[in-house]
């Protein structure tokens, strides 16, 4: 019996009508290409239309949504400029495995005007594919690209030709069962894991690290109970920072993030287990991260390793895997040896070792704010309930190390995976449309903000209580800290003083310029009194103080450079 047909409606409307089954949020900047869709969003009205005010940042802003919220990301640009204007977010969101839906105008469908360009190609190449709406699928072509976005945890463009988009569609068949996307590899080789069980229980000093893809599988609560069952220290990667809860087995960050303290107990390990976390550069720092003769057993849905270093891959649910662990070693290691395999190293109790980290002095030696004494008074600050969204910089080695979170969707770092800046305001956008009861906290650096600038304005607009973090050090830092040491002209890195809490007050914020710890006393003040609206702390930071992690960026560099 054939399948029965979908009402008529226009292109649009079509499309808009399968992505509100799966987003509750479109993040949009309007131009000719994606006129008609956004009209009939927005008359539908079963998703909000979220307005930014640069291309990037719809794609930035609905990266942030989804890893804040775990739904469907969806963002909307014209064709052309406005779509070649969102690409740097699009390839940040492919790194990241980010399922979001990018619906863009696309040349009308006689051909390209003189002013197009080789859109799907663009999207191709950062690794991204494009789906073309026609007026015979709509609500199909849609399902596809939500279905490949979903499964493959991957951006899709889905591109509906200018001519189109407001014409009635042709009615077309409902989607046959089978008709889906394949789903990921999700088997268990019962023979590998019984060994990777045995290995476990036969280590003195196992540690696991989970990270986001961890989180994102649901594995949480089976990791702790392996953890516990084998007497495990548990470590994280930055994006799966809250995973595990701080007791007196929790390491915190892993990488180029962990403090002294953690980063050799990590080192002190002789297996471990590895689940949903990349294993890059700076996980591993630079190599050094795990002993030489450490086993490292890396599990994954992917069908290799993500590093050399590892010596044995198990592809499979993160999930699924950590429950058969949990099942095949049954507290066997604690019963044999408890934590006597740490306690012989020093790290039977690692209580707040993540935390041991140098409080900084009131200033640096220039006179500026010392970044280390400045985070640590804002972990105290700021409010319990908050999402700490961070932009790319040399800042980047503060905000994760001195501020906790509840979650790893309260840490959001957009732009890391692609090592760009910029996203942060966008990001905030994202974060404060989908955690509305929480504080926002952007940290930001000058850099990265005077780039993303025009959405300072949508920060204002759309986020309920937020508290946007400048660590302002009048430079680039990162390459400042990188060539300038090695004899670069440090010219071209240095920015101009710029008054950012004037600039937040002309868009409707508050704020204040921070030179001194005694400063804070504004941001404290206003956060006592509870009230909605954004505040914009212009810390003035000094670019002496070098951030742990780059000291390591530095002296790899050095080494690969002979």
């Amino acid at each position: 019996m054939p399948a029965a047909a979908h009402p008529t409606a226009s292109v649009a409307a079509a499309v808009a009508a399968e992505l509100e089954r799966h987003a509750s949020a479109v993040f949009a900047l309007m131009g000719n290409g994606n006129a008609w869709f956004l009209d009939a969003v927005v008359r539908r009205g079963a998703m909000a239309v979220v307005t930014v005010r640069h291309e990037a940042a719809t794609v930035a802003a609905a990266d942030a949504h989804h890893r804040a919220s775990g739904r469907l990301a969806v963002a909307t640009t014209t064709y052309g400029p406005g779509y070649t204007n969102a690409i740097t977010p699009l390839a940040e969101a492919a790194q990241a495995r980010v399922p979001l839906v990018l619906v863009v105008g696309d040349r009308p469908t006689a051909g390209p005007r003189p002013w197009d360009v080789d859109q799907a190609a663009i999207a191709t190449a950062v690794g991204a594919p494009t789906i073309v709406v026609s007026r015979a699928d709509p609500a199909s072509a849609a399902r596809r690209a939500v279905e490949t976005a979903l499964v493959e945890r991957r951006p899709v463009v889905l591109a509906i030709p200018y001519d189109i988009a407001h014409l009635e569609a042709q009615a077309e068949a409902a989607a046959e069962p089978g008709d889906r996307p394949a789903q990921p590899f999700l088997g268990i080789d019962a023979e590998q894991l019984a060994l990777v069980a045995r290995q476990l229980v036969e280590a003195r000093r196992p540690l696991l690290l989970a990270g986001r893809g961890a989180h994102l599988a649901g594995a949480a609560d089976a990791l702790r109970s392996l953890a516990a069952a084998i007497g495990a220290r548990t470590a994280s990667s930055v994006l799966a920072s809250g995973i595990f809860a701080d007791d007196h087995r929790h390491l915190g960050t892993a990488g180029g993030f962990a403090s002294e303290r953690s980063a050799a107990a990590i080192r002190a390990a002789d297996a471990v287990l590895v689940v949903g976390a990349g294993l890059n550069q700076f996980q591993m720092r630079f190599g050094d991260a795990f002993a030489p003769d450490a086993r490292v057993v890396q599990v994954d849905v992917l069908e290799g390793p993500t590093n050399p270093r590892v010596d044995e891959h198990v592809r499979g649910d993160a999930r699924l895997v950590a429950e058969a662990l949990v099942a095949l070693v049954d507290g066997e290691a604690v019963a044999r040896h408890g934590d006597d395999g740490w306690a012989a190293v020093g790290y039977g109790d690692v209580t707040g070792a993540h935390r041991d980290r140098a409080p900084g002095e009131p200033s640096a030696p220039d006179g500026r704010l010392d970044p280390r004494s400045l985070f640590h008074a804002l972990e105290a600050l700021l409010p319990a309930d908050r999402v700490i969204v961070s932009d790319g910089g040399h800042f980047i080695g503060w905000a994760p190390t001195h501020l906790s979170v509840a979650d790893p969707e309260r840490l959001l770092l957009v732009g890391t995976a692609f090592q760009t800046i910029g996203l942060g305001l966008a990001s905030a956008v994202g974060a404060g449309v989908a955690r509305p009861d929480s504080t926002i906290v952007l940290v930001s650096g000058d850099g990265g903000a005077l780039m993303g600038l025009a959405d300072l304005d949508s920060v204002v607009r759309t986020v309920r209580h937020g508290v946007v973090v400048l660590v302002n050090d009048a430079a680039y830092g990162a390459e400042v800290h990188q060539y300038a040491v090695r004899g670069v002209a440090e010219a071209p890195m240095l920015i101009d003083e710029v008054d950012f809490a004037a600039v937040a007050r002309g868009l409707g914020a508050e704020g204040a310029v921070i030179e001194t710890l005694h400063d804070l006393e504004h941001l404290r003040a206003w956060l006592e009194r509870g009230d909605d609206g954004v505040f914009v702390a212009d810390c003035r930071v000094s670019r002496r103080v070098v951030a742990p992690y780059m000291l390591e960026v530095v002296e790899a560099a050095t080494r690969a450079a002979g």
